[in-house]
């Protein structure tokens, strides 16, 4: 019952945000009592909590998994970023804004595990991508990772690109083509323009 409740949750916070969603809203959907809630978890920001970790694992499962197909580099970003947008609804609730504004201590904790997963994937692709000659071989990985996070969570900022005018989609689809674009040998633009030509047809 513990995974089901969180399963479920999972689909209405991304749908309709972490302060929207009330226990009583979840109990209705599940058609169970509070009471059966609040038995595996003692308020809702312990839910959030086990939330949050659950879809972080199920992410990192997923990215786990495309990094084992074996893509050319700047093909496995497309498709990490495309699996992540699909994974989190593209992100129309602005999730990691309300966590941040509503439980920021499990934002920090989120965020810190979010870097370490980050920067070691992005690290590697950046590794194996000058390996190959698709990026330029005068980048640090370990700069430009950092990079890349930062970049990530800062284009997520609801003051600096507000949900009304940006949605998180045309912005992720933007900032992965300014990366690559940034470190791209000529045969990794080469890639890059295919890529976005395949996309647009």
């Amino acid at each position: 019952m513990k995974e089901k409740i969180i399963e479920v949750a999972k689909e209405l916070f991304l749908n309709f945000g972490f302060k929207s969603v009330t226990m009583d809203d979840l109990a209705s959907e599940m058609g169970i009592s509070k009471k059966t809630i609040y038995a595996h978890f003692p308020n809702k920001t312990k839910l959030v909590e086990a939330t949050t970790s659950y879809i972080f694992d199920q992410i990192c499962a997923g990215i786990d998994s495309i990094i084992e197909e074996n893509h050319e580099p700047i093909e496995e970003l497309y498709h990490i970023k495309s699996f992540i947008m699909q994974h989190l609804k593209n992100e129309k609730t602005s999730p990691q804004y309300q966590l941040q504004k509503y439980y920021p201590k499990l934002y920090t904790q989120l965020k810190s595990k979010q870097f370490d997963v980050t920067k070691d994937c992005v690290a590697e692709n950046i590794t194996r991508g000058i390996e190959k000659g698709v990026y330029r071989s005068n980048i640090d990985p370990e700069i430009i990772s950092r990079l890349y996070f930062t970049c990530v969570i800062g284009i997520k900022d609801q003051h600096m690109f507000p949900t009304e005018i940006f949605s998180i989609p045309e912005l992720m689809e933007n900032y992965l083509e300014y990366h690559i674009r940034g470190i791209a040998s000529k045969k990794g633009l080469e890639i890059l323009n295919n890529l976005i030509k395949d996309q647009q047809k």
